[in-house]
């Protein structure tokens, strides 16, 4: 299962152009980052997730990385972040990186090499073709830009080129196979990069586009899974409690074949993810299941989630999320009281959750202008609010100069606001997270089982190891006969709930934990 760490963990992502403004640029930085370290120990997150803080010309907010190995001067330097390490080890909090395996930004100096006519270490870096007049079928791509006779492929955006791991079914001359000396050159460097940052201190990486890396691979993934276990063999090798995340969303492949220690559930559409916070995109309304009687349906997430948790559940761990730098932030559509009960779900399964910043206070996903590739995503990062202060204490700059807007709305949800209300979004978080720290059925890999959950009806009862959860997002009161509750006694809830002999009765907006 990997690092020993991992089993208590939760984790907060910090979108770092966007959290904390220490020099009034108008841009966070990994100064703002370490002031605000005491914040996450008190909230309970003892392991961060950065996004990319690499050299980028930020075509794509930092995804499109120039140097690997060097900070955006913008976050600060490669000792600022060696320093961010080190406090917060001091704080018991480990840090993850953002690594991004399938492709670099077209200025980064292996694409610059390789686009040069003269064959050089850097010509098989990249996917090319042998000529500009021959496409890549079912692949975008770009010719005639370049001084090299050929066309590249593309991972994302135009100025992302997609990096050579090989293809696995081969039906060109110049298709490389995923064993081919160019392709395992790819994955020595990528190695080596994850080297040079595990050596300065980091604690591991969440791996961006994790099963975008060989091409035409199979339906299972297996050639980009193999090179996932080997870069795993490294690690348990060498840097045996470094953890990786894969935003892969789909355990099977990540966990069993691809050896990641997580795997996002991400908000894929149609998935048992995606029925529980942000249904509202769906014909006839919004059903998401923690949506005050919206007619969702628990089996929704079931159907979906249960196969893919007992297939993997003694090889890694699936982790939820509140939200990320690339889905709607859930009080977008959730009240503070709907969040209180989806962040009380999340924290008390399996896996190994996170918290994306903000969410904790329930900041809003704003209607704002695209910014450095986010385009629809770019609502959900907007500055951290820390008070009432200007520019809610993200910065001092002018507000003509930040990174993105802040929310100006009259009741704007702010940290200093919320610290001081005992029934805040933000001090339950804080007391979910401190109650799963507290109980080990709680955490990562204590059993889960479902003890009640039917079509359309509430709540929905499960165990974790000893303990039994209950949660009832409807607005009428539930009352359910179960030998499992006899004996059980509330030990913690949100709203009220109740046990009389097998009698187990959970009031409209209530979650409960039973011991």
């Amino acid at each position: 299962m990997g690092p020993k760490w991992l089993k208590n963990a939760v984790f907060y992502e910090i979108y770092p152009q966007s959290f904390s403004d220490s020099n009034s640029d108008g841009i966070g930085d990994i100064e703002g980052i370490i002031r605000h370290l005491d914040y996450i120990k008190e909230l309970g997150c003892n392991a961060l997730w950065i996004n990319p803080c690499f050299d980028s010309p930020f075509m794509d907010a930092g995804y499109d990385i120039r140097d690997y190995r060097k900070v955006a001067p913008r976050y600060g330097t490669n000792g600022d972040l060696i320093r961010l390490f080190n406090e917060a080890h001091f704080r018991g909090i480990k840090v993850l990186l953002d690594l991004v395996p399938g492709h670099t930004s077209d200025q980064h100096e292996w694409f610059l090499e390789s686009c040069r006519s003269e064959p050089n270490e850097y010509s098989g870096r990249y996917v090319w073709t042998d000529h500009a007049f021959q496409g890549i079928a079912g692949h975008p791509y770009i010719s005639g830009m370049k001084e090299r006779a050929g066309s590249y492929m593309l991972n994302f955006f135009a100025s992302q080129p997609a990096l050579n791991y090989g293809w696995l079914d081969r039906t060109e001359d110049w298709m490389s196979a995923p064993d081919s000396p160019e392709a395992l050159a790819t994955r020595e460097a990528m190695k080596d990069i994850m080297r040079f940052w595990l050596d300065a201190g980091c604690d591991g990486f969440r791996v961006d586009m994790a099963d975008s890396l060989v091409k035409n691979d199979d339906a299972d993934k297996h050639a980009t899974a193999a090179i996932w276990a080997d870069i795993r063999s490294m690690l348990d090798r060498d840097y045996p409690q470094a953890a990786m995340v894969s935003e892969w969303s789909n355990p099977y492949q990540a966990l069993c074949l691809g050896g990641f220690h997580m795997d996002f559930y991400l908000d894929h559409h149609g998935n048992g993810y995606n029925t529980l916070l942000r249904d509202w995109e769906t014909e006839g309304g919004d059903h998401s299941f923690f949506k005050k009687d919206s007619g969702g349906d628990i089996l929704r997430f079931l159907n979906d989630y249960l196969p893919k948790y007992n297939i993997s559940k003694d090889r890694g761990y699936i982790s939820m999320f509140t939200c990320n730098h690339d889905t709607p932030r859930p009080a977008h559509t959730l009240t503070p009281a709907e969040l209180k009960l989806a962040y009380a779900f999340i924290l008390t399964m399996p896996g190994v959750p996170f918290i994306y910043y903000g969410d904790e206070i329930g900041m809003r996903f704003l209607d704002v202008k695209t910014k450095e590739g986010g385009y629809q995503r770019t609502g959900s990062r907007t500055p951290m609010q820390w008070d009432s202060g200007i520019n809610h204490g993200f910065s001092d700059a002018p507000a003509s100069e930040l990174y993105l807007p802040v929310d100006l709305s009259d009741d704007a949800p702010t940290v200093g606001s919320q610290e001081k209300d005992p029934f805040s979004l933000l001090n339950e978080t804080k007391r979910l997270i401190a109650l799963r720290h507290s109980l080990p059925d709680l955490q990562a890999d204590a059993p889960f089982s479902v003890i009640y959950a039917e079509k359309e009806r509430y709540p929905f009862v499960y165990g974790r190891g000893s303990l039994i959860a209950a949660v009832n997002p409807s607005s009428a009161s539930e009352t359910i006969r179960d030998p499992a509750f006899a004996g059980k006694k509330v030990i913690y809830s949100i709203g009220e709930c109740s046990v009389n002999g097998d009698e187990l009765t959970v009031k409209g907006q209530s979650f409960a934990v039973l011991e």
